[in-house]
């Protein structure tokens, strides 16, 4: 049980050291964690402590930390259709002036899931989730193009969707 505390102890210490860019640089022990979440958001930490060699209360500490850092986020992914929302589209935009303007009016936007600034066709891509076809037409056009700086959109409308899945891991 000591060499527990103390295998805890130090490994808390090395979780998570900033890179020189600000990002959390994360050890083997914290990418275990990650994983076994990803696996099953709902895991015990003590099953999580015995994949990864950790007490439960050391697990407990290291997700806090990982939550409190911002390097993950548990969430209960659902089914846009099974929720009520019939319509998703990935929308292309280009932008005149400050493109990250853009992308924080849009960030603020209930419909919209995803956003991410590009280089290439569009300066912008958003995904977004509306109920029905007059919902997307109502955000991407009083909305969207409604943003001063927004020169043109391009919509996306998925027809089906065939993979969603968030288990990239941490390759």
């Amino acid at each position: 049980m000591q060499s527990d505390v103390v295998a805890s102890r130090s490994a808390e210490h090395r979780d998570s050291r900033e890179s020189k860019n600000g990002t959390p640089q994360l050890d083997a022990v914290s990418l275990g964690i990650i994983e076994q979440l990803q696996e099953d958001g709902r895991r015990p930490y003590a099953a999580i402590g015995k994949a990864v060699g950790l007490s439960e209360a050391a697990v407990r500490q290291r997700v806090q930390k990982l939550l409190d850092q911002g390097v993950m986020q548990i969430v209960a992914v659902t089914d846009p259709l099974t929720v009520g929302f019939r319509r998703q589209a990935m929308v292309g935009i280009n932008v005149e002036g400050d493109t990250e303007r853009i992308a924080d009016a849009l960030t603020d936007m209930a419909e919209v899931e995803y956003v991410v600034m590009t280089a290439g066709s569009f300066d912008v891509l958003a995904e977004i989730v509306c109920e029905d076809d007059d919902h997307l037409l109502d955000v991407i056009n009083k909305r969207i193009r409604a943003l001063p700086g927004v020169r043109s959109t391009e919509s996306f409308v998925y027809l089906k969707l065939k993979k969603q899945t968030y288990m990239w891991g941490t390759r």
